[in-house]
């Protein structure tokens, strides 16, 4: 391999001091349009290396001249070793010559030389990740290489789990010359047409993140190509299959990725019943979602196209590495199992036996995913052994409104498939979380047709109990959860017993039902782990007629209400402990200070 250096300068007037880009253009038989690309890159004031793939010497003649100029560098390849190749050689050579940057140009002419303005911006403001071209098409380009990308895309946001990118074979690209280099070192990446996508995805794998810039691309009339029909598909359909078994071991950092780190500090277990909790701690509502939108969605789109075995597989290597960082839901889980065990063995209950922490995060990755399924639409009555049936069935022919307790035990979505049997219900959610927007969107990007209403408040006041009035007059059920207190009147909370141990609950739910004088059920969907196929128990109990609450006994008729709620709670989570997902300290309150009254 020959070469003629040029020293990496700082030439162009725009540059960060510590970002030094070069142009890279790799040429294979591409001489007459070289003269017309190095032209065009001249106002840049960058150097330029041109990589020449072990062309024809009509080639070589044109290349020749150019490698005089001061600012461009050659290196020569005595053999064709392929576009990847070629890539591979001039970022050696960058990282050589001291560069930071190698901006990637095709030789051909087919990309739009005004998009690099943006794309270079793109590389000094966020130097640490790669910044690709999108390609914008126009009518010239070939329905077949259009078609094949479709594919290469969705094969590389299951390889990456990741839909941010958004093109992986665009050669338009600027390569941030150390992390590329590392993985150069590290991986034997292909060098013919497969490169431009396994180095994006090895980068992405390596924490590099990418962006994308639009650029418009031509394929010109007689344009030279040297894709192989068969064996470059025959390359990429291997490193495909190389790329998806990697991000198997890989899948917990993957998808980790997607989710929002813990910041709240971890909780210290009670170790006897009277031990009082004393560090602060936050509020359930003012914990961050772990899980974002596309984090979801990419979960989805896992078990959409490669079903739930494969789901399962990549989850257990998820929650195992959540289970080892998410301090916070693992102490929390500890801190509940121990409640639990110790509550069973003074009342000789016995127990399911792995009550771990690390299954009990593993039982709330399948619960998501049960969520998920039921939010789509892909479970039915068939899935479900509903106790209680007969009762269901006559709330349901009387149009009778219904105020249904539920709870973080099991799967509540369950009512969903309970509703798909019977169209004419419409069951709305009343949702006490600021967090409600983002998972009412994440709702209809799932199932754009969903039919569960979120009714999102802050606190309880006459215009929800009007509005929820409305509806049970016009035959609506309403959910609420019964077992998380108040975001923000936290204080409004009765205690009750629950596994041995006072807890909090929430007023609200119980004093709402006082109010709307409706019929109150119980509902809890437990998931039946002995089965093959996912199937669900679900628990549809009465309550009351009507929940009474005389003012002159308020206060004791309330506490009665709220145990036997938190009695029905306790049998139904010893039905099923690892599908209780409130990872809090559920038997202490945050210590946050109520919002003040309005006046």
């Amino acid at each position: 391999m020959n070469s003629t250096p040029v020293e990496a300068t700082s030439q162009h007037p725009k540059k960060e001091s510590n970002y030094k880009a070069c142009f890279l253009i790799p040429c294979f038989n591409h001489g007459a349009t070289m003269p017309e690309v190095v032209s065009s890159l001249h106002h840049f004031e960058l150097p330029i290396i041109i990589v020449d793939d072990g062309s024809e010497l009509a080639t070589k003649q044109f290349l020749t001249p150019l490698a005089e100029h001061s600012h461009v560098t050659l290196v020569t390849l005595e053999q064709n070793q392929g576009k990847g190749g070629a890539v591979k050689a001039g970022i050696k050579k960058a990282h050589e010559l001291g560069f930071s940057h190698a901006i990637q140009i095709d030789a051909d002419g087919q990309h739009d030389l005004e998009a690099l303005p943006t794309l270079i911006e793109a590389s000094q403001a966020k130097p640490q990740r790669l910044i690709s071209g999108q390609p914008v098409y126009d009518e010239s380009v070939p329905k077949a290489r259009l078609y094949g990308r479709y594919a290469t895309h969705i094969w590389v946001w299951i390889e990456t789990l990741s839909l941010s990118i958004k093109d992986s074979m665009c050669g338009f690209r600027a390569y941030p010359i150390n992390q590329t280099q590392a993985v150069l070192s590290k991986y034997d990446i292909g060098s013919r047409m497969d490169f431009d996508i396994e180095i994006l995805v090895r980068l992405y794998w390596e924490g590099c993140d990418i962006d994308f810039v639009e650029t418009r691309v031509i394929y010109p009339e007689n344009g030279i190509s040297h894709f192989d029909a068969l064996w470059d598909n025959i390359k990429i359909s291997w490193m495909h299959t190389r790329l998806f078994f990697g991000m198997l071991p890989r899948a917990p950092k993957l998808i980790a990725r997607h989710f929002k780190s813990d910041s709240a500090e971890s909780y210290q277990a009670s170790s006897t019943d009277s031990e009082q909790q004393t560090s602060e701690q936050p509020h359930w509502s003012r914990t961050q979602e772990r899980g974002t939108v596309l984090g979801i969605k990419l979960l989805l789109a896992i078990y959409t196209l490669l079903g739930r075995g494969v789901f399962n597989l990549i989850l257990r290597g998820v929650m195992r590495y959540y289970h080892l960082t998410g301090k916070r839901a693992r102490n929390a889980s500890e801190q509940y199992l121990f409640q639990l065990k110790a509550y069973a063995e003074q009342q000789n209950i016995e127990l399911p036996g792995e009550l771990t922490s690390y299954n009990h995060l593993l039982s709330f990755g399948h619960t998501m995913l049960d969520k998920l399924a039921a939010w789509k639409g892909d479970f039915s009555v068939e899935n479900l052994t509903i106790q209680g049936q007969d009762q269901f069935e006559n709330m349901v022919a009387n149009k009778q409104g219904v105020l249904i307790l539920g709870s973080h035990l099991g799967n509540i979505e369950l009512c969903r498939a309970l509703g798909r049997r019977h169209s004419n219900i419409k069951i709305n959610a009343l949702v006490f979380t600021e967090h409600a927007e983002r998972f009412n969107s994440v709702m209809k990007a799932v199932n754009p047709q969903s039919d569960l209403n979120l009714i999102q408040v802050t606190s309880m006041g006459p215009d929800t109990a009007i509005l929820l009035q409305q509806k049970l007059e016009q035959g609506e059920w309403i959910v609420i959860v019964g077992d998380r207190t108040s975001t923000s009147k936290e204080s409004r909370s009765v205690w009750a017993e629950f596994l041995g141990k006072e807890a909090p609950f929430p007023q609200g739910p119980f004093m709402l039902a006082s109010v709307l004088k409706a019929p109150v059920f119980l509902l809890f969907g437990l998931r039946d782990d002995s089965q093959a196929k996912p199937h669900f128990n679900v628990y549809f109990e009465h309550f009351s007629d009507r929940i009474e609450l005389p003012r002159k006994t308020r206060e004791q008729s309330l506490k009665q209400v709220v145990q036997q709620y938190a009695d029905r709670l306790q049998h139904y989570t010893l039905k099923a402990p690892l599908q209780w997902y409130n990872f809090f300290n559920f038997w202490t309150l945050s210590k946050h200070h109520d919002e003040k009254e309005s006046k």
